[in-house]
């Protein structure tokens, strides 16, 4: 039976927090505050529309997770900027371990898919600038029923557009509430754990198994058995 991945692409194999170079002509020395306030209100904005279940795109969430950041920062950025910042969300870059980590896996045979809350259009445009769309069978985005993880219904979506079963179905994230929501839809999972500093929510659940970086995963789940 091929084993199934599921790579999740925001913060997993793409670094959200590369945006803060499209933000240094807007926000200079506070890109990086203006970075890490958008990415957490983008999730924020995807959580309460999945409970609200008045679905808007992930493109939108981040279009208003921008606005909310310039009110709550200060910063006023013309419409112009914020349609290239917009745009520069398509051309972030991938993680140094995520380049070198998936054409072996792809060789030992796993099938790979990306699996995202991103539109797969923008999905498809931002993995191909990245250089790893050649490495998957396929990209499967929450849109395509109108949800957001950590709904359960996207993960039984992942089962059913990569014909795998939960049993030898891997989500791989860099998100614990991505991995919890996988786990709690009976799926494997493994959390990369890229800082030290990175703490897992401590709810009853466990990662599958918890690596460093994604070089690691084919091992992980070769001992995991």
């Amino acid at each position: 039976m091929t084993v199934i991945l599921g790579f999740d692409v925001y913060g997993t194999l793409i670094d959200t927090a590369g945006i803060a170079s499209a933000l240094q002509r807007y926000a200079g020395e506070r890109a990086d505050e203006f970075a890490g306030i958008w990415r957490d209100k983008q999730l924020e904005y995807s959580f309460r529309r999945a409970l609200m279940q008045n679905y808007r795109s992930f493109t939108v969430c981040t279009r208003e997770a921008l606005e909310y950041t310039c009110r709550v920062v200060g910063i006023d950025i013309p419409a112009e900027g914020k349609k290239d910042l917009m745009a520069a969300y398509t051309k972030l870059p991938p993680f140094a371990d995520a380049v070198e980590a998936l054409p072996p896996l792809q060789e030992a045979g796993y099938g790979l898919f990306a699996f995202s809350n991103g539109p797969a259009a923008d999905l498809t445009v931002l993995l191909e600038n990245a250089g790893l769309l050649g490495f998957f069978q396929d990209v499967v985005s929450t849109d395509e029923i109108k949800s957001f993880k950590p709904n359960p219904a996207v993960y039984a979506h992942f089962l059913r557009r990569s014909s795998a079963t939960a049993k030898a179905a891997w989500l791989v994230s860099g998100n614990s509430f991505d991995v919890i929501g996988a786990l709690s839809a009976g799926l494997n999972s493994a959390w990369v754990k890229r800082s030290a500093a990175a703490v897992f929510d401590p709810w009853e659940f466990t990662p599958t198994v918890e690596i460093s970086a994604l070089t690691e995963l084919g091992a992980a789940i070769a001992e995991a058995g």
